[in-house]
């Protein structure tokens, strides 16, 4: 099973100015998700991302990311989809004229309720994460994503924790609960899916640039 960049979307979750700096090998989970950002953005991929309750404590989106991505959703909650990330994932309802609504005209015995409506299938099932921390918010958010039935990646790479120990727990219960686990080289690459793919020469550049 490989990633495809047509059915994907990409989510950084609370790379955060004041946070990142405490997390493990923080400079290079940085550099990893800004890499990963740029060539998901060079390659049509939706990028959303979130920032942590603790906003004032912890600082904005960090500057490098925040130009790649759609306005961060605010969250209290660790689990961001408690906190509205479904629906941004989601496509809206597309309703046709006359959608909901009893013939009027027609005798109240006759007028039928409308059947209950089940959510439209989502457009890009696949959804990629990043983010920390691994064992916090990256791991509750991504069980949920799961729960909901839909295909979950993790980029390890570009994730982490406080304390490795906990990340690396983190990444052993997520592979346990069915999510997939890369590098940001990995998603890069099976999104280019070959040599002659037209974004090649420049993703492989900003590869190379690190």
């Amino acid at each position: 099973m490989l990633l495809d960049a047509d059915q994907c979307q990409l989510v950084l979750i609370d790379y955060q100015t004041r946070l990142m700096p405490v997390i493990h090998d923080g400079e290079r989970v940085t550099r990893k998700a800004r890499l990963l950002a740029r060539i998901a953005h060079l390659m049509g991929v939706p990028v959303w991302a979130t920032t942590t309750q603790r906003a004032a404590a912890l600082g904005p989106f960090v500057p490098d990311l925040a130009s790649l991505v759609t306005q961060p959703l605010d969250k209290v909650a660790f689990n961001a989809c408690a906190e509205g990330l479904l629906q941004r994932l989601q496509p809206p309802v597309a309703r046709t004229p006359g959608h909901g609504k009893n013939a009027r005209s027609l005798p109240k015995h006759l007028r039928q309720s409308a059947p209950a409506e089940e959510p439209p299938e989502m457009t890009r099932p696949v959804i990629v994460l990043a983010g920390v921390e691994a064992h916090v918010c990256l791991l509750q958010t991504a069980l949920s994503l799961v729960e909901q039935e839909l295909e979950v990646w993790v980029v390890s790479d570009a994730s982490g924790s406080r304390d490795v120990r906990d990340s690396d727990a983190a990444f052993d219960r997520l592979a346990g609960n069915g999510v997939e686990l890369v590098t940001t080289e990995m998603a890069a690459f099976e999104w280019l899916g070959d040599a002659e793919h037209p974004d090649f020469s420049e993703a492989l550049a900003l590869i190379k640039a690190g």
